[in-house]
């Protein structure tokens, strides 16, 4: 899940700078504003790929997804990229989580099958 989550947020961490290029035309408001919004939702992005497995991590995740659909209301094409981005985030949890009991499964499988092949174990 950890891969899938991380590769969204490094996407969205792009997505987000353009969006602020975007938004600096906007004569309502600063270039300052722009980029302190703009660099604490980069800066949240890039630190919840490490911080994915951790509680909250995901809760964090899905607050970034709804910002990214709010700053449709700066620049309207984020209605439709936040959207795409939610979808990709709710699709890197939901597979990422049935790849990861897949792997855990398949390793009990090889543990069980070693320890059944070696010497001394149930035959």
């Amino acid at each position: 899940m950890r891969t899938l989550c991380a590769s969204t947020l490094i996407g969205e961490f792009f997505v987000i700078g353009f969006a602020g290029l975007v938004a600096m035309k906007s004569d309502e408001l600063s270039v300052g504003t722009v980029w302190t919004v703009c660099g604490v939702a980069m800066l949240l992005s890039v630190l919840l790929c490490g911080m994915i497995t951790r509680p909250g991590g995901l809760a964090l995740g899905w607050a970034l997804q709804i910002g990214l659909i709010a700053g449709g209301f700066v620049v309207p094409m984020m209605f439709v990229l936040g959207a795409i981005f939610a979808a990709l985030w709710w699709a890197s949890i939901h597979y990422g989580r049935v790849i990861d009991e897949a792997k855990a499964r398949w390793a009990a499988q090889a543990e069980d099958r070693e320890g059944a092949g070696a010497p001394g174990g149930a035959a």
